[in-house]
């Protein structure tokens, strides 16, 4: 299999694989256990916490580990709301399900205002800068589109709801060892398995001041804040990956820069969505008039690549941000996403292009 979806999940790094291995056998001590296994896990677990942090370019703050993103998302954005008596919350169109859905739950209580984007997948600024009030809580965006890849100018959008004291959440998942995350968020959401880490963890960094309201209550054994025991395997393979993304970080960027050129120089007759300079060149999202995307993946089936969002992908429903960058539902339905990165070759990738191609033209 030629293996292209790596917004959906990446390849588990070897070296990863290794790091975690004992703590899957031997070392299964519970982290928060007093005797010294415990005590052994718990600063593994502190080496983890402190690469994850670097990685993302956070020298202050505090980070606590989730058991996703998606929590992470949650957390913070119903944490934020439930310690507040301000009602409202900016979000944008193109946001990934865990912001979109987590905000209209809200929305049954606060007034949720979702900004819309331009054409290239991008917010207007001064839109933005009306949306926001002196009631307004919240401010979420993404850095980089998961489906479409464009890359949000987070730094701006912070700085104008500082203006209001609001908050400023980052959904940086898409981001973490693939572009440079931008200061000015209050907090900020990762994920393992989308930097060659496992799956089942995730993170949230904070400012020292920023404490949402618990989402899951128990034991507070993360920080006090989040319940739960931690699993030291997982945190050790979040930490070993985080590490090997941020030495890696410019090698896997030219890496990414070369397998974008050699992508673009075989499009035969697609369109690019969304911005092609403000974007992650690991997201090639593309359209094709008249394509049947659906049955194009089934034509190549030892080929991965994906319509859009793995979560969002079975159900049938057109991509909302496609939707949201003005596309009507039959460009949308003739849109595929080809992800690359780390451990794609250039000569897989131009062979399976060129299969694309050939098998889009013959419908």
């Amino acid at each position: 299999m030629i293996y292209l979806d790596y917004q959906a999940t990446t390849p588990l790094a070897p070296e990863v694989e290794t790091a975690m291995r004992p703590w899957l056998g031997d070392k299964f001590a519970n982290p928060h256990a007093p005797y010294r296994a415990g005590r052994e896990a718990a600063a593994a677990i502190e080496v983890a916490r402190g690469r994850v942090q670097s990685a993302m370019g956070r020298d202050d703050g505090q980070l606590a580990f989730t058991g996703s993103a998606t929590e992470a998302l949650n957390w913070a954005i119903k944490g934020t709301l439930a310690k507040t008596e301000r009602t409202h919350v900016v979000t944008l169109a193109t946001e990934h399900a865990a912001v979109l859905d987590t905000v209209e739950h809200w929305g049954k209580t606060h007034d949720v205002t979702v900004l819309p984007v331009k054409a290239d997948g991008i917010v207007d600024l001064d839109a933005a800068r009306d949306a926001v009030r002196d009631d307004t809580a919240l401010v979420t965006t993404m850095l980089v589109n998961n489906e479409i890849g464009v890359i949000q100018p987070i730094a701006e959008i912070a700085s104008i709801a500082h203006e209001k004291d609001a908050l400023m959440l980052c959904d940086a998942v898409q981001a973490l060892g693939r572009v440079e995350i931008p200061d000015g968020p209050d907090m900020v959401a990762v994920s393992a398995h989308k930097i060659h880490g496992p799956k089942g963890i995730g993170a949230l960094w904070m400012r020292n001041w920023v404490a949402p309201e618990p989402l899951i209550h128990g034991g507070g054994q993360e920080q006090g804040m989040r319940s739960g025991t931690l699993s030291p395997a997982l945190c050790v393979g979040f930490g070993v990956a985080a590490q090997l993304a941020e030495e890696r970080f410019s090698e896997d960027h030219a890496h990414v820069e070369a397998l974008w050129t050699a992508a673009m120089a075989e499009l035969d007759g697609w369109q690019l969505n969304g911005s092609a300079s403000q974007r992650y060149h690991g997201n090639l999202n593309i359209r094709r008039d008249g394509l049947d995307a659906p049955r194009l993946l089934a034509d190549l089936r030892d080929i991965a690549i994906s319509l859009g969002s793995a979560c969002a992908s079975g159900s049938g429903r057109p991509s909302h941000v496609l939707r949201a960058i003005g596309l009507e539902d039959r460009q949308a339905r003739s849109s595929i996403r080809i992800g690359f990165g780390r451990y794609t070759e250039e000569t897989e990738l131009v062979d399976a292009m060129a299969r694309i191609n050939e098998a889009a033209a013959a419908q």
